[in-house]
């Protein structure tokens, strides 16, 4: 081996390791969106009053403590008016997860920080691509910002957080996943062999998937914020109508795609629908290639159908505990599928159409 390989040769597998590191970080991102869909299915959110980001590490560390943050929550409308004369063993159930979702949280930014310093230092994060992550650190720090924004929502008159901010707050949660998820690809592709060319027609469905189940994650969390997975108990009718004939009931009109319990539903139904359709479609085109293109067009597609049972069964069921956090987890499967199916979209030398 030349003195010339080396070098080379150690540099490829730093760059290796920054791609491993965030492909880590974002499988705990996975986890901080499957832990934050538990903590609001069981209404565990609001148990947690204050938000202390620097000091808040440990839990209560005696009875006294333990009392003291239940005299806190009992100021608040969640206890006053759905919880009252809950135990303290049930308080400490429902803070538990709270808990562990905002200590999550804090392990998120030390899983990014800590690396990010050494590769910087190592030279394994080039000059050039320092404000970027600079700038994915800052994203993460902004979402605990979101997260306590949307939980204030639920400590004011209605014991509930906003279904706008819950909406923001998960939305921003996928955007760094997102991002994460891209970075990684990216640098695991350096010194690779180029991938195969997507086949042509490829790459419109994989750009239309991709905005297509954004949508309807953010459509998801109005669902969780209004409580509409516990309406419409039937499929593929809702109360035996297919288009229920009670739509649109907020005035303005289009106040009901994000306040109508009925027109949100009705919305997350059809855009599974057109979601199935254009995987469909993706996955006929991704059949005429090869290589990671085929393989990503494939995963979207099988990803998609366990996402739509999944979510029929989740109202089938009156969405379980466990049923509930298992589609929010296949939903940030059927994203990194559809996010790799987009970056092999423009992967390869140019057949694509």
């Amino acid at each position: 081996m030349s003195a010339a390989t080396i070098p080379h040769t150690a540099a490829a597998s730093g760059r290796r390791a920054v791609a491993i590191w965030l492909f880590a970080v974002a499988g705990l991102v996975f986890l901080m969106v499957v832990v934050g869909g538990i903590t609001r299915l069981t209404e565990s959110g609001l148990s947690m009053v204050e938000w202390h980001p620097v000091t808040g590490w440990l839990p209560p560390m005696s009875d006294a403590a333990w009392q003291a943050e239940f005299d806190k929550y009992k100021n608040f409308p969640e206890y006053q008016k759905v919880n009252r004369g809950m135990s303290l063993d049930d308080f400490k159930t429902i803070y538990a997860w709270e808990f562990g979702h905002r200590l999550l949280g804090r392990i998120i930014g030390l899983a990014f920080f800590v690396p990010m310093v050494f590769f910087i230092v190592t030279g394994r994060i080039r000059g050039r691509e320092i404000p970027w992550f600079v700038f994915l650190l800052a994203a993460g720090g902004s979402q605990g910002l979101m997260g306590w924004y949307m939980v204030q929502s639920g400590l004011i008159d209605r014991p509930d957080v906003s279904q706008y901010r819950l909406a923001a707050h998960l939305g921003l949660a996928f955007l760094i996943f997102a991002l994460l998820w891209l970075t990684a690809l990216r640098i695991r592709a350096e010194g690779r062999p180029a991938a195969p060319p997507a086949p042509r027609g490829y790459r419109l469905p994989a750009v239309l998937i991709t905005g297509l189940v954004f949508l309807q994650i953010v459509i998801g969390a109005f669902v969780a914020g209004t409580n509409a997975g516990f309406a419409f108990n039937t499929w593929p009718d809702m109360d035996g109508e297919l288009v229920p004939s009670y739509l649109f009931a907020v005035a303005p009109w289009w106040l009901s795609f994000f306040e109508d319990i009925t027109t949100i539903q009705f919305t997350h139904r059809i855009t599974g629908y057109l979601i199935a359709g254009v995987v469909l479609w993706l996955f006929l085109k991704a059949r005429q290639g090869t290589g990671a293109p085929k393989t990503a067009g494939t995963a979207v597609f099988h990803a998609t159908v366990l996402q739509v049972l999944l979510g029929i069964a989740t109202l089938l069921m009156v969405v379980p505990v466990w049923l509930g956090a298992l589609h929010q987890a296949m939903a940030v499967v059927v994203w990194a599928a559809a996010l790799t199916a987009l970056r092999q979209a423009w992967a390869g030398s140019a057949l694509r159409g």
